[in-house]
């Protein structure tokens, strides 16, 4: 189990550092049904910060709305100590500088579900096209990361293969090299082993894991309470929009405080 750290507080102060993602009061509605009902969030810079809890609970929503997939009708985002400017209120909020949302979106890369993987390039060109083409990085420069990423997440001789030849855990790895090779200041899984058969399971959170001992940033969305226990710095158990429990992984799955999340742990077990 990882150190365990507060990542309550909204204002730095002078001697914290800023944290590389903060919300504030965050409201999240699809027409009429609301979502996110007011949630605080705080992801400190090399620690991981996962969120738990029941199908519907508005985890994945958040992690969308912190990487501005989603709009938001209120509350704040920031984005180490910056704030996403917005205009227009409510169902019509959106952000009001695109250049702002691209910069963000840039250093937050997202490790979905699915894949996602390009069907007709090799490992390697998925790897490499978002840094070539969004970032406008050399292309040689590009591709020795990539490859040494590959080696990271342990496919590095899947260099040249196509995504069909692979296993879903060997996909799923890729997509996190190719997350990495944007060299991001936080990476975000959503439910990143849900696709997999528990022994393809393994392999992807033995790399999540080695990722949470080098000191990244991360915001995990899971299911898998025990990689939850283990890689976390912070849990937040949420549950119908609100956050209903949080705290360092150790007493949230070991002395749980209210009957919810009780009877998710035991659901869960």
């Amino acid at each position: 189990m990882r150190a365990v750290v507060t990542a309550q507080t909204r204002d730095p102060g002078p001697s914290r550092p800023v944290p590389v993602i903060e919300i504030r009061n965050l409201h999240k509605s699809y027409g009429s049904l609301e979502v996110l009902k007011g949630v605080d969030m705080v992801a400190p810079k090399g620690h991981v910060v996962s969120l738990i809890g029941s199908s519907g609970s508005g985890k994945s929503t958040l992690l969308r709305c912190a990487n501005l997939l989603e709009d938001s009708q209120d509350g704040e985002i920031l984005f180490e100590g910056e704030a996403v400017r917005w205009k227009g209120t409510g169902l019509a909020r959106h952000p009001a500088d695109k250049a702002q949302v691209i910069r963000i979106r840039t250093n937050l890369s997202m490790v979905f579900q699915q894949f996602n993987l390009w069907s007709h390039m090799t490992i390697l060109q998925n790897v490499m096209e978002a840094p070539v083409t969004v970032l406008g990085r050399p292309r040689a420069e590009v591709e020795e990361a990539a490859r040494r990423y590959l080696a990271k997440v342990g496919i590095g001789d899947k260099c040249d293969a196509y995504p069909a030849q692979l296993s879903g855990g060997q996909q799923q790895r890729a997509a996190i090299a190719r997350a990495l090779c944007m060299e991001p200041r936080a990476l975000l899984f959503d439910e990143p082993t849900s696709a997999l058969d528990p022994e393809l399971e393994q392999e992807v959170v033995r790399v999540i894991k080695a990722l949470a001992e080098e000191g990244r940033t991360m915001l995990l969305v899971t299911h898998d309470m025990r990689m939850a226990s283990d890689v976390s710095d912070h849990v937040i158990f949420l549950h119908q929009g609100r956050i209903e429990e949080e705290g360092p992984p150790d007493r949230l799955f070991g002395a749980p405080q209210t009957d919810r999340l009780r009877q998710f742990l035991s659901a869960t077990a």
